[in-house]
């Protein structure tokens, strides 16, 4: 190819024209309107016209070139509005900002920065059915029951009342919120029920007991938080069993018809201890004669359910179940909620936080009715609360003690431990009590880890974890339970709501990321009143935060804190912030912006949506 057929070929442009103002005969330089309007005037004026047709000539002539001189200053306006960029009026405000922010203190900024994520994550859907939602139903009026408390108790006044909730340190918020009793038969509870109660000497009822069961007895939706072993189980499960009596001795249920109410549970093993409550409480009523039979179905994962099929050949009253499984049945249509009122979530805060609020909105959505919701847990941080009071028909919290405080019939020892130690140490830890003795792990590798040491070390143990078949986790419960196994080492599945007879030691392996899950283990002993010893292994790998969240904990309770972690500082206090706990997961040495359990959230929810971005390219 030839190169000079390469070479690009210069376009030739006719120069521009040039023009000089100067040899424009045309031109008229400018002169101000309010100098041509006196000109005009002046010559007006040396005509000495005064004639009448003249006169508004010129009032004429005065308003047009007003309304010139205004347009002209309108045009001068909107030249120097567009000389003013976007870009100068965004570093105005960027400087304004920044002199309100050079006046602010370093805590009062990172208050700032708190309500906002706080803010960020509160924007949620209300925990309804998609149904009621698309349709903008709203409940306005609580549930009417046909119970009412006793004359007497009705006659007290609102400061007797007050008085005794003072007494057990419960604290109320709601409207029109039903009266304290303090005793069974006060409560209109059946005498064989009562009777049964005593026999395990249960007596009187406990706080959360005392204020919570009349509230649930009067159809209120309600948000429960009391500490690990203080009795909530019977406190929403008694309301259930009595309008099930009601129902039933109104008209006794046929197959396919029921349940009256669900209690939703995060796991198997505390629906299956439920389910067993529930057992054993109806049938101590059917055992008297006075009162039907009535039925529960225990609807889980790993089971099933051919098991149970005399009890689905009959009319069900209470279902006690974990959401998968549950909606699993709900959509087979082996039952339905057409006529279901009651719905109780245990342990709610994890029920939400474990990845369930979608389950549990499709499980709304299979009510045909308003339900009365209950929220039970004993680690309800303010998230989840003002989340929760948005979805209850006005509902009363009930709440004994700080939401996530730790239970105060339990001695708390904290040990710095090397983690190559730990293995041995766990041997003389052992010695401190006769068993049974809880051994928590948050590792399942090490879960398996501990129970083959105890064994070879001669010591009958059990492990539990997620991994762990269905059969396998059953036997490990019930064998520990019935004392044939004297430990039993687990992961954070057992931790939440189970209940194990006598435990008087608790021992925490690795301590956990989350104050909460801390609470939730020490919280399997100390029952009951009774008394309990938490022992918990601490060293280097233990994130700092978490040992300032233990520390507090502490303190809170009054235990002895050792002084490791007394030399441990709150960056918060250097800055002169309140040392508020955290609105996410209730820990006391740190804020919401570096909330553990919020950044787990976070990172779940992240690696849902690639999975789901990597699912979407097939």
């Amino acid at each position: 190819m030839d190169s000079t057929s390469t070479k690009r070929r210069r376009v030739q442009r006719s120069p521009s024209p040039q023009y000089k103002i100067e040899d424009d005969d045309s031109y008229e330089p400018y002169v101000p309107v309010a100098q041509r309007r006196q000109a005009k005037l002046a010559k007006l004026t040396s005509w000495g016209t005064n004639n009448e047709k003249d006169k508004a000539k010129l009032q004429q002539e005065e308003e047009e070139e007003k309304e010139d001189e205004e347009r002209e200053e309108e045009r001068r306006k909107e030249r120097a509005r567009k000389e003013r960029t976007l870009l100068m009026e965004a570093q105005e405000v960027h400087d304004k900002r920044a002199v309100e922010d050079a006046k602010k203190t370093d805590a009062e900024k990172a208050e700032e920065a708190d309500a906002e994520i706080l803010a960020a994550i509160a924007s949620r859907r209300k925990l309804a059915s998609d149904l009621e939602l698309a349709k903008g139903v709203q409940y306005m009026q609580s549930l009417k029951t046909s119970w009412r408390p006793p004359r007497f108790v009705r006659e007290r006044t609102e400061e007797q009342h007050q008085r005794l909730r003072d007494k057990y340190h419960i604290i109320v918020d709601g409207e029109d919120i039903p009266p304290p009793i303090d005793n069974f038969t006060d409560m209109k509870v059946p005498e064989p029920l009562v009777k049964f109660l005593k026999s395990k000497r249960i007596t009187i009822p406990t706080p959360i007991q005392l204020q919570g069961i009349p509230t649930a007895f009067a159809g209120r939706d309600m948000i429960g938080i009391a500490f690990t072993g203080s009795g909530k189980t019977l406190a929403f499960c008694l309301p259930l069993i009595m309008f099930a009596l009601e129902e039933e001795s109104r008209l006794p249920f046929l197959r396919g018809e029921g349940p009256v109410g669900v209690v939703l549970c995060p796991s198997r093993e505390l629906a299956t201890q439920t389910y067993e409550n529930v057992l054993i409480w109806t049938a101590a009523l059917a055992k008297d004669g006075r009162y039907p039979q009535i039925n529960t179905l225990l609807c889980i994962g790993g089971i099933s359910m051919g098991e149970q099929s005399h009890v689905l050949n009959k009319g069900i009253h209470v279902v006690v179940a974990t959401p998968g499984r549950l909606i699993d049945m709900l959509e087979k249509k082996r039952f339905t909620f057409d006529n279901c009122k009651y719905l109780c979530m245990d342990e709610a805060d994890r029920m939400i936080d474990l990845g369930f609020e979608d389950d549990v909105r499709n499980i709304m959505s299979f009510f045909k009715r308003q339900r009365q919701t209950l929220l039970f847990s004993a680690t309800m941080p303010r998230k989840i609360q003002d989340f929760a009071q948005q979805s209850l028909v006005k509902p009363i919290l009930v709440n004994v003690g700080r939401a996530g405080a730790a239970n105060l019939d339990v001695l708390q020892v904290v040990e710095y431990v090397k983690q190559e130690a730990k293995m041995v140490y766990l041997l003389e830890c052992l010695q401190k009590t006769p068993p049974p003795v809880i051994i928590f792990s948050e590792n399942k590798n090490e879960v398996d880890d501990i129970q083959e040491y105890l064994l070879l070390k001669g010591v009958e143990a059990v492990a539990i974890h997620g991994s762990k078949t269905q059969e396998e986790r059953q036997y490990a419960i019930k064998s520990f339970k019935s004392g044939a196994k004297d430990v039993m080492v687990a992961s954070s599945v057992a931790s939440k709501g189970l209940d194990f007879n006598d435990i008087q030691h608790v021992i925490i392996f690795s301590m956990p990321k989350e104050i909460e899950d801390y609470v939730h283990q020490i919280g399997r002993t100390g029952r009951s009143g009774k008394t309990g010893i938490a022992t918990t292994f601490v060293n280097m790998n233990t994130p700092e935060q978490t040992l300032l969240d233990l520390k507090y904990l502490l303190m809170e309770a009054g235990q002895k804190v050792p002084p490791f972690l007394l030399t441990i500082d709150d960056p918060r206090a250097a800055q002169g912030g309140s040392l508020k706990g955290c609105p996410v997961c209730g820990g006391l040495g740190h804020g919401i912006s570096n909330c553990p359990k919020l950044e787990d959230t976070q990172r779940r929810q992240m690696a849902s949506h690639r999975g789901d971005d990597d699912r979407g390219g097939y």
